[in-house]
This record gives C-alpha cells, sequence and structure tokens, in this order.
C-alpha cells in the first residue's frame, strides 16, 4: 500500500495575478502554464506551437520576464505576475510594439505574433539590445514560419525610439 503523504494530489488550487487580475484555478499538478492561460482562463492569444520550447509562440511574461510557457508547471508560478499579449495593451490604448508591429507590417499569419511581441516587451525591459544585430540575436528563440524578421527587428526598433 502507498504513503499517502508520498502520494501526488489529484488537483492543486494555484493563485496567479494574470494581466493584473488575481485568479485562483484548481490544476492537476502536471498542467503547463500554457494549458492554464489557454485552458482554464480561455487566454488564447498565446499560441502552443511546438510545445517543446523551441519556436517561442508561448512566450508570457513572468514577473517581468519572458519565458516559454510551455515549458512551465503552472505550480511553479504560484503568486506570479504573468502577462499574456491581452495583458500588453493599457487602459484600451496598444502597446507600443503592438502599434510599431503595425506599423511595420511585422506579421503575415500572425501566429507568432503574440510571443514575438511579449519576447519584444521582455527585452525592451531588459534593455539589452543596442543595435539590430542585438535585437535578432535576443530574439532568436522566436520563430517566425513566414520570414517576418526584417519587418520584427524594424518594429522593435521603433519601440525603443532606435531609426
Amino acid at each position: 500500500m502507498a504513503d499517502a503523504a508520498n502520494q501526488i494530489p489529484d488537483r492543486i488550487p494555484i493563485n496567479l495575478i494574470v494581466n493584473g487580475n488575481r485568479r485562483t484555478l484548481d490544476l492537476v499538478p502536471w498542467t503547463t502554464l500554457l494549458d492554464a492561460l489557454r485552458d482554464h482562463l480561455v487566454l488564447t492569444g498565446t499560441k502552443k506551437g511546438c510545445d517543446h520550447g523551441q519556436c517561442g509562440a508561448c512566450t508570457v511574461l513572468v514577473d517581468g520576464r519572458r519565458i516559454n510557457s510551455c515549458l512551465t508547471l503552472a505550480v511553479m508560478k504560484d503568486g506570479a505576475e504573468i502577462t499574456t499579449v491581452e495583458g500588453i495593451a493599457k487602459d484600451g490604448a496598444m502597446h507600443p510594439l503592438q502599434q510599431a508591429f503595425i506599423d511595420h507590417d511585422a506579421f503575415q499569419c500572425g501566429y507568432c505574433t503574440p510571443g514575438q511581441i511579449c519576447s519584444a516587451a521582455g527585452l525592451l525591459a531588459e534593455g539589452h539590445a543596442k543595435d539590430s544585430d542585438e535585437i535578432r540575436e535576443l530574439m532568436s528563440g522566436n520563430l517566425c514560419r513566414c520570414g517576418a524578421y526584417p519587418n520584427i527587428v524594424a518594429a522593435i526598433q521603433q519601440a525603443m525610439g532606435q531609426p
């Protein structure tokens, strides 16, 4: 007979602050943050691409840092502040990155765009990118199958205030 202290609970209560709103979820322990956002909170802007952390479509900000939500268990982020693409805009006004993506036509099919925007927001907050080469390097974890990379870099430069 198994020791009750060593059994995995059926569900675990998780508290998250998602896009400024406190949310409590009862999740099975193996639920990824991506699945918690999409399936339990119906925030479908964050995309499931490769489900292996290689494409960046699932990028969200956790406590201001960009992560691949498909590789992160929701229970690991209990109490964290999560920002998805739905939470990037403030008070009905687009985030400068969102406007820059429009201005530079930095999307084609749009599937990667939420992850690209969240990753770019993290990149701006980190303050490490100084030129287009550094932007490309620091955004290399976000893939675009349509090849809109030059436009994405231009959009990020615009949001950074670079010509």
